[in-house]
């Protein structure tokens, strides 16, 4: 009886350094740097574009090149922030933890987001093109249909839906374990995150905004936060596990799948909503700002 036991032992032992080795195996294989070609592509030939586009605007601008450098430092950021959640660790990281997944969708829709529509990258990519293109371009962009189109998708409260919906449509549960399952599906879920984020920040962070207009973004910065807040929150209290695809995986980053899928809430209720909090009270300040200085224009005027 004690040799049986002593077998039985060492054969769960073995089975479980098996397990590690292959847990191993698995995360060096996924926990790398790179993605797909076109990925890779799309990241090289954004980044190329703006610089050479930037670079022209520059040799134009000669009373607004700070402007200039402070888009060219927030675009800059914004990509590689986007290069880092979409071409290293990170990315293959969200295939074993969903914490690791939250990490990856926050960067998307409220660092490289914001970033990137401070960039003001379609000027720049504009001028990067041939000058023979750049009118034929700025008519097809400026025509009737699309300019509808484009005033409609971004104003506040159409991104706001759009930002909304994409949000909590990608986490029912057999949409996102489709994405874990699927690298098509996976790449849409991306592709619709980081889109709907790009036109919310437009929304509200675009120097095109009226007065009224701003005030709305603000609203809507403030209940994105409570929103965002509020699904995080069901991810933190539940005690049922959402997506099972994930397996045990999470164990190796030393948690288990309840305190994976708890982590990654907190990340999407805690980090996320100080964002969203902090951008709602900048822009809060600066539309008090504008009407302190706007007051007084009028009573300047006045006496």
């Amino acid at each position: 009886m004690r040799k049986l036991t002593l077998f039985l032992c060492w054969l769960l032992a073995a089975r479980a350094q098996a397990h590690d080795v292959e847990q191993e195996v698995v995360a060096k294989d996924v926990l790398r740097w790179g993605s797909e070609w076109y990925v890779m592509a799309l990241l090289a030939l954004s980044l190329g574009l703006y610089v050479l586009g930037a670079a022209r605007l520059w040799r134009r601008a000669h009373g607004s090149r700070a402007a200039l450098r402070r888009q060219f430092a927030c675009f800059l950021g914004g990509w590689i922030v986007l290069a880092l959640a979409l071409a290293s660790p990170i990315d293959g990281a969200g295939s074993l933890a969903f914490s690791a997944h939250m990490v990856q969708h926050e960067l998307l829709m409220i660092v490289a987001g914001p970033l990137l529509v401070l960039g003001r990258p379609l000027g720049a990519w504009t001028w990067a093109l041939p000058a023979a293109w750049r009118g034929g371009v700025g008519r097809a962009t400026h025509g009737r249909l699309l300019s509808v189109f484009w005033r409609e998708i971004t104003r506040p409260l159409t991104a706001w839906l759009l930002h909304f919906a994409a949000l909590w449509v990608w986490h029912v549960p057999f949409l996102f374990q489709a994405g874990l399952e699927d690298n098509n599906v996976h790449a849409l879920q991306h592709a619709s995150f980081l889109f709907t984020g790009l036109l919310f920040w437009w929304a509200v962070l675009g120097k095109h905004r009226r007065s009224a207009a701003r005030g709305a973004g603000i609203v809507y910065l403030f209940t994105t936060m409570m929103y965002t807040g509020a699904l995080g929150a069901l991810f933190t209290v539940s005690e049922s596990i959402w997506y099972p695809a994930y397996g045990h995986n999470a164990t190796y980053f030393g948690l288990t799948a309840l305190e994976d899928q708890q982590l990654g809430g907190l990340i999407m209720w805690i980090p996320a909503g100080l964002v969203y909090l902090a951008a709602g009270l900048m822009l809060s300040a600066g539309w008090l700002q504008r009407g302190d200085t706007a007051a007084g224009l009028s009573l300047g005027a006045r006496q």
